[in-house]
């Protein structure tokens, strides 16, 4: 948790923008005369059957039938927080070949280009056609190639483009054959809402698409992937096809599964109450809400998590933890009045966990000795306390992505994959009652709709979504996400509309994110799956002292009510009704005492504590 300072903020998208427009400028050129045999090799380039062979990010295209430039339809395309709004398609090509691609367009900061051709990509754009304008450019394929990813884009924040009559002549590739149908089709372990399915690579396959009873469900470039909001109890069948530029094969052998009984989670799953307080108790430091001795912690509490575990360094991993010093904190209890209460807490079917970062604990496990020295050290803290588990709370600089890790689903980044590794490994060493929390910030994981890493251009924050891989690999081990809806800037939700803190409508947007998952970045190839209801708490200060973005009891209301209830929902409609929706946490059990316990009791309120 922060303590003190600002939330941080994306920046350096304008210099992307102009370095884009500087490189893109002067790559239109006039076209060649195409020799006989050259043909157009654009499928459905006049866009007269729909989006046919043509993939958009983020549900950004759709056909129209005005204005138009030739024929009766045109592309429409809308770009929305960081999608461009970019339309493609592949086409088979010949190896050490001239092509001329074109199309008419109709918008400002219009882009037409190739990628993938083996020597010099090209575009080619407009900044402002107000009716409809001619793009062309021409490329040569290398020694190798034989396909190309043509495409339409326009610009962040801009309106919608048009596109219509798009052609590249040039000589045709040689056929391109249906891929093999995918074998090796397995389930893994179900949870009470979801089933991981993962398969063997196809020949020739670029895509995957997964069908639960016959119905496609869900598409993916990768050999695995997960299906969510299912019924609990429920046998389910699920198959895969392969898909290229020639068309899909036949579906797999099927395979069943079973999801599991509400309630019991997945891999995760801990014996907490159905809904659960979380709090921060700050039994390391002091600061304006004084300190509350363990003992004096209310029954309320579900969880404590002590703040904070700090390493010796950011990048030593050697983390250490003691109580706050008498000096400091002159009503602090002794090491074993603390270890003592700690137990009585458990007796009484609490948990309580070690958390490690905060805003002044910067982590970075960059080596693998960091990693293992993390591992040895938190474990040693666990021993020697009896805690229950482990509450991730990296802020500021702990996590970022390397330039290049652009994938959420196979993470490339250093500290990302030793963090991955480090918490696997405690899960591994401690059994299935092992109690893992995270607590990121909205900037680390919600951001990630629009924002992930440093872009495809660079010149982003790199740590916009740098959560997303660890919540995303740890969902079958993690008890409880709670992101903080404070301290936080405003955020695009899935109404693509930016939602700000302080109200319900603010958690209301965030917490249906984690809930029903979204694209990252806006590719949709690259689906976040959603939480599980019972992996979901909602993070909040415990009063206006605690940090920015306070919320009152009655917003707090509000907000549980539409999302477990879907009434006082306001302007914004979630995607479901989530009744296993976990619970609160907050920051902090010293702020809400000195705040008189408004927010647990709130709680109390609401769930009949």
């Amino acid at each position: 948790m922060e303590r003190t300072g600002p939330p941080a903020r994306i920046t350096g998208l304008l210099a992307a923008f102009t370095a884009a427009l500087l490189a893109a400028g002067g790559l239109a050129a006039s076209a060649p005369s195409a020799a006989a045999a050259d043909a157009d090799l654009a499928r459905n380039g006049t866009f007269e059957a729909g989006l046919d062979g043509w993939s958009c990010t983020g549900g950004s295209g759709a056909v129209v039938s005005t204005p138009v430039h030739g024929g009766t339809s045109a592309l429409k395309a809308t770009p929305a927080g960081s999608d461009n709004a970019k339309c493609s398609q592949t086409v088979t090509v010949k190896p050490n070949s001239t092509y001329t691609l074109s199309a008419w367009v109709q918008g400002s900061y219009v882009y037409l280009g190739a990628d993938g051709t083996g020597t010099t990509d090209v575009s080619t754009w407009t900044q402002s056609a107000g009716s409809w304008k001619q793009l062309t450019t021409t490329f040569r394929t290398g020694a190798s190639t034989t396909s190309v990813s043509v495409y339409t884009h326009g610009w962040y924040g801009t309106p919608a483009y048009y596109a219509d009559d798009l052609t590249l002549i040039g000589p045709g590739g040689d056929p391109v054959a249906l891929p093999a149908v995918p074998a090796g089709l397995k389930a893994g372990t179900a949870t009470a809402s979801s089933v991981p399915l993962s398969w063997t690579a196809a020949t020739g396959a670029t895509g995957y698409n997964v069908y639960q009873g016959g119905a496609k469900v869900l598409s993916t470039t990768g050999t695995s992937a997960t299906v969510t909001g299912l019924a609990a109890s429920t046998a389910y069948s699920f198959q895969v096809t392969a898909t290229n530029a020639a068309g899909e094969s036949a579906k797999s052998a099927a395979v069943p599964a079973t999801t599991k009984t509400a309630g019991s989670g997945g891999g995760g799953s801990t014996d907490l109450p159905a809904h659960a307080l979380v709090g921060y108790l700050h039994s390391s430091f002091a600061n304006g809400s004084g300190y509350t001795r363990m003992a004096d912690v209310p029954d309320s509490w579900d969880v404590i998590d002590l703040a904070f575990g700090e390493p010796t360094s950011v990048t030593s991993g050697d983390i250490r933890f003691s109580l706050c010093p008498v000096a400091e904190c002159p009503n602090v209890e002794s090491a074993a009045e603390f270890k003592a209460a700690i137990k009585a807490k458990q007796a009484a079917g609490k948990k309580v966990l070690i958390s490690i970062g905060g805003q002044n604990g910067q982590v970075q496990l960059a080596t693998t000795a960091a990693r293992d020295t993390f591992v040895s050290s938190v474990s040693k803290i666990i021993d020697e306390y009896g805690l229950d588990g482990l509450d991730i709370d990296f802020e500021g600089h702990s996590l970022s992505l390397n330039t290049g890790d652009t994938d959420f689903r196979s993470p490339t980044t250093p500290v990302v994959v030793n963090l991955i590794s480090a918490v696997k490994t405690l899960k591994a060493k401690y059994g299935e009652k092992f109690v893992l929390t995270m607590a990121p910030e909205t900037f680390f994981v919600q951001l990630g709709y629009q924002y992930y890493g440093s872009g495809p251009w660079g010149g982003q924050d790199p740590r916009a979504g740098a959560y997303l891989p660890v919540i995303h690999a740890l969902r079958d081990d993690l008890t409880l996400l709670h992101v903080q809806d404070y301290n936080s800037g405003s955020i695009m939700g899935l109404d693509n509309q930016y939602h700000s803190m302080g109200g319900a409508d603010f958690h209301i947007a965030m917490t249906d994110m984690l809930l029903t998952g979204f694209p990252v970045a806006g590719d949709q190839t690259k689906v976040f799956p959603g939480l599980r209801p019972d992996q979901v708490s909602i993070g909040l200060p415990a009063s206006t002292q605690a940090g920015n973005g306070h919320t009152s009891p009655a917003e707090v209301t509000k907000a549980l009510n539409c999302l477990t209830k879907k009434t006082d929902c306001g302007s914004y409609a979630t995607h479901g009704t989530w009744s296993g929706l976990r619970g609160l946490m907050t920051w902090s059990i010293n702020w809400d005492r000195f705040n008189n316990w408004e927010f647990s009791k709130n709680f109390d309120a609401y769930f009949g504590g």
